[in-house]
């Protein structure tokens, strides 16, 4: 699991935040928005909260367990659960301090747990899995682009020469509640998974990105890098962030800590 985020050739400020957590199999990316530096502290705060707070959780619940309240996994419900918390926090502050009006984030963020993955959007940042030789992408943009492409009014080829990319219709910290969508999907050994922010995507086309992942699966740092260098190569018009993952084996449901420890004690 790696990580990089670039400020691109443009912008003077870097917005995104990623944060990971390789022992807990956690991914968080966001992608702020908002005057000034708003925008890096709303994606700063969701990360920081999100990491900590998941960090605490999984110590104490099983991610694979049943929620006994809604009958889902428990992965779905922290997520949900976690980016509530987040969205409350970001738009408690925007409503109280002037200068953060107005701010919010994408987001997207993946719980890794007994050979699933939990992912869980809001907004355009992306998540991306490469599967032997195929690249698919796992989110679909909540964006005006995304529901004009849907309703046929645009093509996706049309959609990229858009000057409406960046309208997402979902955000994180602008309103009160927050509507994540979470998907569970299963995970295989050497699949590969890309998050992104739309600063990667927007730049570089998506058989550039599977070529680029095929050709580097066993080097993920380097491939990260080249993803970066490629976005700014082709103008780096947004800040540009990339998070990878590669499931080297199946990882079954770990044990809960309680588990252990009694497990030690018994020796």
């Amino acid at each position: 699991m790696v990580s990089v985020t670039d400020p691109g050739m443009v912008r003077a400020h870097n917005e995104d935040s990623v944060g990971i957590l390789p022992e807990e199999g956690v991914a968080i990316l966001a992608d702020g928005m908002g005057g000034y530096n708003a925008g890096e502290v709303a994606s700063g705060i969701v990360v920081s909260l999100m990491t900590a707070e998941l960090k605490e959780a999984l110590a104490q619940q099983d991610p694979a367990a049943i929620d006994p309240m809604s009958g889902k996994l428990m992965a779905e419900t922290m997520l949900r659960r976690e980016i509530r918390r987040a969205n409350a926090s970001v738009y408690q502050a925007a409503q109280t301090l002037p200068q953060y009006a107005g701010m919010g984030t994408t987001l997207v963020a993946a719980l890794f747990f007994d050979n699933r993955v939990a992912i869980g959007h809001i907004g355009d940042s992306r998540t991306y899995r490469l599967r032997g030789e195929q690249l698919t992408q796992m989110t679909r943009d909540h964006s005006l682009l995304q529901e004009q492409i849907d309703s046929g009014m645009i093509s996706r080829e049309e959609a990229r020469q858009s000057m409406h990319k960046n309208l997402v219709t979902r955000a994180l910290g602008i309103d009160p509640e927050v509507d994540a969508e979470i998907h569970v999907h299963d995970v295989r050994p050497e699949d590969i998974y890309l998050l992104c922010s739309d600063g990667l995507n927007d730049m570089v086309e998506d058989e550039d990105i599977r070529l680029t992942l095929t050709s580097l699966r066993s080097n993920l740092p380097l491939a990260a890098q080249q993803l970066v260098q490629m976005a700014n190569d082709n103008g780096g018009r947004d800040n540009v962030s990339v998070i990878l993952v590669r499931a080297r084996h199946g990882f079954p449901v770990r044990r809960h800590r309680l588990a252990n420890l009694l497990s030690k004690l018994k020796k």
